[in-house]
């Protein structure tokens, strides 16, 4: 099972940067990174909302199920 992050993907339909991103969302941008490469073991749903609110966009645009 795979769970693909998309959100580079996002941010660039967007045009907006990963330092925008953070200053806007209200996360670091070390934490916003690790979510970007796929590195991160969970999110919180406060967080996928504050995101989603910026990029607007929906939960589904950034998180992809992969079946292996």
């Amino acid at each position: 099972m795979a769970i693909i992050v998309n959100l580079d993907v996002m941010m660039a339909r967007r045009k907006m940067s990963l330092t925008e991103l953070s200053e806007r969302v209200g996360i670091t941008m070390a934490n916003l990174s690790i979510l970007k490469t796929g590195k991160a073991k969970a999110i919180r749903f406060e967080t996928l909302e504050a995101i989603c609110l910026v990029l607007y966009c929906q939960p589904g645009d950034i998180l992809e199920f992969v079946p292996d």
